[in-house]
C-alpha cells in the first residue's frame, strides 16, 4: 500500500509539471488536448507515469531552448513598442495600460502568460502601426517651401 501511495505521490506530482510546462510553452487547451489524445486517453490524469517522464521531459527540453532572459527582452520591447504607438495617438502610457493592451491583442489574462512568438508578433505589429502613420503623414502633409527673398535693384529676387 505503501508503494501506490509513493507512485501517486509521483504521478500528481508529474502531472503538476505537465501543465505547468505547457504553461511555460504558450500551448492552447486544443493543443495540450492533442498532445493528451495523442496517448490515447482523454484527461492527463489517465497518462501512465512512465509516459508522464517522457513528455515532461520534451515539454522540458522545448522550455529550455526559451531562455527567460529572451521572454524578459521581448516583454520590454513590447512595452516600448505599445507605448510608442499610444505616444504617436496622444494617449495616456504607463505600465499598466500598455500591459492591459498586449493582453488583450494577444488574448491573454497575464502578460507574463503571453507567448514567446506573440510577444515578438505584438513588437513588430506595434513598431510598424508607428511607421506607417509616419510614412501616411509624410504623404498628406504639405510641406511648405520656404523661399528667401533678396532685394535687387530691378526688384526682389529669390535664392533657391
Amino acid at each position: 500500500m505503501k508503494e501506490n501511495k509513493t507512485m501517486d505521490e509521483i504521478h500528481r506530482g508529474l502531472l503538476k509539471k505537465f501543465h505547468t510546462l505547457c504553461s511555460v510553452l504558450g500551448m492552447s487547451d486544443d493543443e495540450k488536448r492533442s498532445l493528451i489524445e495523442a496517448y490515447g486517453v482523454e484527461s492527463s490524469r489517465d497518462i501512465d507515469t512512465h509516459d508522464l517522464v517522457d513528455i515532461c521531459g520534451k515539454l522540458s527540453a522545448q522550455a529550455g531552448g526559451h531562455k527567460q532572459q529572451d521572454y524578459d527582452k521581448l516583454r520590454k520591447q513590447c512595452m516600448a513598442a505599445i507605448g510608442s504607438w499610444l505616444k504617436m495617438c496622444g494617449r495616456e502610457s504607463n505600465a499598466t495600460v500598455i500591459k492591459a493592451i498586449a493582453c488583450r491583442a494577444a488574448k491573454k489574462a497575464d502578460f507574463n502568460k503571453i507567448p514567446l512568438e506573440r510577444l515578438r508578433n505584438l513588437v513588430y505589429l506595434f513598431n510598424n502601426k508607428v511607421k506607417d502613420h509616419d510614412a501616411v503623414d509624410d504623404v498628406t502633409t504639405e510641406h511648405k517651401k520656404v523661399v528667401f527673398l533678396y532685394p535687387t535693384e530691378s526688384g526682389l529676387k529669390h535664392m533657391n
